[in-house]
């Protein structure tokens, strides 16, 4: 844990990797069946949720960085795509597919400040800070999303 005290960076370091691991902790002790098992109308699943944010973190820590386009880096075009599940994703694929992305992400980052502009984002150039602030909230919805989908299926 961060205190209030340490630098910026490390407190937002912090906080991503605590959201990082909350939702890589959402398949714990399920099975196959349940973390596919669709419970809204979207395409919204417990393991499209982990596999989607290992989407976002190519599209902000790769693609962002480094300016590399989406095919490249052998991501979809679209948010949307990112939730899709073929026969090969597993918890287990899909959990180190994650776990192998943040710390790809990590080490995209480590020798950049938080003022340092990203050329590669769709928007336009944009300082590291935002980067991860952006990357915090999102990864707090979907913990969020998950928290709620994780419930639903224990209680089933």
């Amino acid at each position: 844990m961060t205190g209030f005290h340490d630098p910026m960076r490390v407190q937002l370091e912090t906080f991503v990797d605590e959201h990082r691991e909350a939702l890589a902790a959402c398949l714990d002790g399920l099975t196959e069946e349940q973390a596919r098992r669709s419970l809204v109308r979207s395409r919204t699943t417990l393991l499209g949720l982990v596999k989607h944010v290992t989407f976002v973190e190519k599209v902000w820590f790769d693609e962002a960085v480094t300016g590399r386009p989406r095919a490249e880096i052998g991501i979809p075009e679209t948010p949307d795509e990112s939730f899709v599940l073929d026969d090969t994703d597993t918890i287990a694929t899909v959990r180190e597919a994650f776990r192998e992305t943040c710390a790809a992400s990590r080490r995209a980052t480590a020798g950049l400040d938080l003022d340092d502009l990203l050329p590669g984002n769709r928007r336009g150039p944009l300082p590291l800070r935002w980067v991860y602030l952006h990357v915090l909230r999102e990864l707090a919805q979907h913990c969020g999303h998950a928290d709620i989908l994780r419930e639903q299926l224990l209680d089933a």
